[in-house]
């Protein structure tokens, strides 16, 4: 099957967790705004039947499946990337989730008024968020996720097999990494098993092979995930 992703042509975004599980999985798909332009993005958001809410989404064969964890779940038990029994799929999917709840946050540094103002109007708030975030949210999301992967038995969240929760968390670390260098830094020392699953996901062929293709949109300030000095502390 070619599926076909619909999403932002210039930023990672939500959609980039999406293209992390295609590209490990091998699978063929179109990045379907970047090939053929905003226009055929807008159209398929406006078709009948179960027209989803916003990008990201897919299209696999007649389903159209919006949501990023939503489509991850459907991937997953497909490409390997995610456990066979239905305990194991929930559980990823539960962790999806919570990561879709830390991406929010996240956005939430530089955009704490809301993505309907410039950064530039929100300044003193983001200021204010960002030193919260780093003293109580990182800690929280980033430890819960420490601990998980302690308790996995095996190098993976899910034990012994990689899933899309695992690519997953290498975005989130490179993302904060981008965004705050000095603070991810200095926080890294509590996180080694998250830092060691990070190189070990990028070390894989194909993740390797796609972040140094022109497919990986380089991090930017129109994303998730944005650099700005005020905010690292």
């Amino acid at each position: 099957m070619r599926y076909e992703l619909y999403y932002w042509p210039g930023i990672q975004g939500r959609g980039e967790y999406v293209r992390l599980a295609l590209e490990e999985a091998g699978a063929d798909y179109a990045d379907v705004a970047r090939e053929r332009g905003m226009g055929a993005m807008m159209k398929m958001m406006e078709a009948s039947g179960t027209p989803p809410f916003a990008p990201p989404f897919l299209k696999a064969g007649k389903l159209l499946i919006g949501q990023t964890a939503n489509i991850l779940l459907y991937l997953g038990p497909r490409h390997g990337l995610a456990p066979k029994t239905e305990a194991g799929r929930l559980w990823m999917h539960q962790l999806q989730l919570t990561i879709a709840d830390f991406v929010l946050e996240i956005h939430d540094t530089h955009h704490p008024l809301g993505p309907s103002l410039y950064y530039e109007d929100q300044r003193g708030p983001a200021k204010k968020r960002t030193a919260e975030f780093w003293k109580q949210r990182v800690p929280t999301f980033l430890g819960y996720f420490e601990r998980v992967l302690e308790n996995s038995g095996g190098p993976w969240v899910a034990g012994r097999r990689i899933s899309y929760v695992d690519l997953s968390l290498f975005q989130i670390v490179a993302g904060l990494r981008y965004a705050f260098p000095k603070r991810m830094k200095a926080f890294e020392r509590r996180i080694p098993g998250l830092v060691d699953l990070h190189d070990r996901v990028g070390s894989r062929p194909n993740i390797r092979a796609y972040l140094a293709s022109d497919r990986r949109i380089a991090f930017n300030e129109e994303g998730i995930f944005r650099r700005y000095r005020e905010l690292d502390g």
